[in-house]
């Protein structure tokens, strides 16, 4: 079957000419029921007072899918057309729509969806969104949704790291301790990560102001040096965010939290440095590169944060590789954790081999918490 719309124009004394129009394609099949449905339980009622959902999800770019490597290398298993971003993204708006989420941060964002489709179509679920585009030629990138009627935006920012790394002065340290590394400076500075930050109100709580961060970090498997340094930018910089903002609000309470695709596992000096606030030089992410080997530097930071979903056993479960490398990280000591809302099963994640698959629109799995102002 094919869809035909049509549209009659009528003011108070006429009536104008029906205008038709029909699809080029037929309508399909839908994929039947998907396991975030049955995660939605959990989600059926909005929060309020002090309560709020946060959503952290890498909804996979259309670059990176939809083509002949992808369906013939990456994905084989998956049917050709539920890599289409036409049919993943209708996906993607059906989960985000479920959860009832007041906070949504999104990695790989390809522009033309964000305008077309996530922005327009949020907003009429209440979702105000904002986009931010990763460096260099790169048409994906980082965006952030907030419930208009439960915050304000009152600031934004956000940083190219390569560049960031050289200006800014929160960042001397780390660029002092790795500036005369010819060959990790060469591969660090080539590469196009941006961070994010997000500056909202409560609207129900005014005294509460929440600065959530947002990033996507760099893949390579031999690249967990490359990461901790990214790590350590971003929570250094958010960090005199942070400072800058308490001087700004000096009678209201500023609390960090900070989503993203670490491209990470629990194990990984991250995750060390974000929940105990060290990442010493002894660790071993700074020789994942023999001719990288980053030697003398140790990071630290004294924001108290935990993982708000913890570390589950998966957040991306493709055919080559599955674990945990996506974390909501919360300010622990002015927000706590209400619920977490269950993963997928491994049978659920297994049904079609892996993901993407029809019933799933990503290789990643949406982390979703709600959190409480303390």
């Amino acid at each position: 079957m094919k869809l035909k719309l049509a549209c009659t124009p009528v003011n108070t004394s006429n009536t104008g000419p029906i205008v038709e129009s029909v699809t080029k394609t037929s309508v399909e099949a839908g994929p039947g029921p998907c396991p975030f449905e049955s995660r939605q339980v959990f989600t059926v009622n909005k929060l309020k007072e002090k309560s709020f959902r946060c959503v952290s999800y890498n909804i996979l770019a259309d670059l990176y899918c939809d083509s002949d490597f992808s369906r013939t290398v990456l994905h084989p298993y998956c049917p050709p057309y539920a890599l289409q971003i036409d049919y993943r993204k209708q996906l993607i708006l059906k989960e985000l729509i479920g959860y009832n989420a007041d906070i949504i941060c999104l990695q790989e964002v390809d522009l033309k969806v964000f305008n077309s489709t996530l922005k327009p179509l949020l907003w009429c679920e209440g979702l105000e969104g904002l986009f931010y585009k990763k460096g260099k030629a790169v048409a994906e990138g980082l965006a952030c949704f907030y419930r208009k009627d439960r915050f304000k935006l009152i600031g934004e920012n956000n940083i190219f790291l390569a560049t960031a790394l050289k200006t800014e002065t929160c960042l001397k340290g780390i660029w002092e301790g790795i500036k005369d590394n010819g060959p990790l400076l060469e591969r660090i500075l080539d590469r196009s990560t941006v961070a994010s930050a997000s500056i909202f109100q409560s609207i129900e709580n005014p005294d509460e102001i929440i600065l959530v961060g947002n990033t996507h970090l760099y893949f390579h498997p031999d690249a967990d040096h490359i990461r901790l340094l990214q790590g350590g930018i971003i929570i250094y910089w958010l960090g005199d965010l942070q400072k800058k903002l308490k001087e700004q609000y000096p009678e209201k309470r500023i609390s960090l939290i900070l989503s993203g695709d670490f491209n990470s596992v629990p194990s990984c000096g991250i995750y060390q440095l974000y929940t105990t606030g060290e990442a010493p030089s002894n660790l071993p992410d700074w020789k994942s590169n023999s001719k990288e080997t980053i030697t003398g530097l140790s990071l630290s930071q004294e924001i108290l944060l935990d993982s708000a979903c913890g570390t589950p056993q998966y957040t991306n479960f493709t055919d080559g590789f599955a674990d945990c490398l996506d974390y909501i990280f919360y300010e622990k000591n002015n927000l706590k954790v209400e619920q977490v809302i269950p993963f997928p099963s491994i049978e659920e994640l297994k049904t079609h081999t892996a993901l993407p698959s029809i019933v799933f629109p990503s290789d990643h799995i949406s982390i979703v918490a709600d959190l409480q102002f303390m």
